[in-house]
């Protein structure tokens, strides 16, 4: 039997947490999550850019009052999402 992935171990603790969508957009370095995602792992919605991934995100936590899950890539795509990080924090 073949061992899960670290994304497939994170996906599926996102699960537990009770997260049923993700957003996010896909790029080198977080490809694996959309890889390994299907039964028992929450939806990923890809979205156009970061700042949008993160403020789904957000915006899914305000309403449910449950987690909001974004995966971004390293360096500018971390960067574009700060923004949107800054007013889910305040």
């Amino acid at each position: 039997m073949e061992e899960a992935s670290v994304a497939r171990r994170v996906l599926e603790a996102f699960e537990r947490a009770g997260v049923r969508k993700a957003f996010g957009l896909p790029g080198v370095h977080n490809l694996a999550f959309w890889r390994d995602a299907g039964p028992g792992t929450p939806e990923i919605v890809g979205v156009r850019h970061e700042q949008t991934a993160v403020y789904a995100a957000d915006g899914l936590a305000r309403a449910s009052g449950g987690l909001g899950v974004a995966l971004t890539t390293t360096g500018p795509g971390a960067a574009n999402a700060a923004g949107a990080f800054g007013e889910a924090a305040a």
